[in-house]
C-alpha cells in the first residue's frame, strides 16, 4: 500500500488542491488536520483560501506518515510531533544543523586536525608552499561558522 509521493516543487505558496495530491491527503482532511495541529497554520488570503509553504507541506507529510503508515492516533501523532519539533530546535540551539535530506555529522577534532596535517605532508614538488605549522581549529568557530550558514539557509528557504 506504500505510495510514492510526488516530490516538492520549488515555489512560495501552495494551494490546498495542490497540497493534497502532493501529500496523497483530501483537502478536507487538511482543514481537519489545521484544527487538531496547531503547527500547521496556512496563510488565509481573500475568501478564506488557504497558502501552503514549503516547510507546511514538509509536516503534512509527516503527520501523514505518523498517521498512515506508523499508526498513530491523532492524540499520539501531536504529541510525537511536538517531540521532533522540539528535538529539532534544541540540536539547532546546540549549532547542529543537518542539511535537507542528510544526517547531521560530528567531527572528532583529533581526527580533524590529523587530516589537515596529511593533506599539508601530500603538498609536494615546486608548487607545494612552505611547511607550516598545522592550523589549528577552535571549535567555538566552527559552531559560529555553522550557524551563520544556519542563517543563511533559512533566509534562502524564506525566498523560496
Amino acid at each position: 500500500m506504500e505510495k510514492t509521493l510526488p516530490p516538492i516543487p520549488v515555489k512560495r505558496y501552495f494551494t490546498i488542491g495542490e497540497v493534497g495530491e502532493l501529500c496523497g491527503v483530501k483537502p478536507h482532511v487538511l482543514r481537519y488536520w489545521e484544527q487538531e495541529f496547531t503547527q500547521l497554520r496556512p496563510m488565509k488570503r481573500r475568501g478564506n483560501r488557504r497558502y501552503y509553504q514549503h516547510h507546511e507541506v514538509l509536516m503534512i507529510r509527516r503527520i501523514r506518515d505518523l498517521l498512515y503508515d506508523q499508526g498513530f492516533t491523532i492524540s499520539g501523532a501531536r504529541n510525537k510531533l511536538q517531540e521532533l519539533v522540539q528535538g529539532e530546535r534544541d540540536r539547532r540551539k546546540a549549532g547542529v544543523v543537518p542539511l535537507e535530506g542528510m544526517e547531521a555529522v560530528e567531527i572528532d577534532q583529533e581526527e580533524f586536525d590529523a587530516a589537515i596535517i596529511h593533506q599539508e605532508e601530500d603538498k609536494t614538488g615546486p608548487e607545494a608552499e612552505p611547511k607550516t605549522a598545522p592550523r589549528t581549529v577552535d571549535p567555538s568557530q566552527l559552531l559560529h561558522l555553522r550557524r551563520e550558514l544556519f542563517e543563511i539557509r533559512e533566509l534562502l528557504t524564506v525566498g523560496r
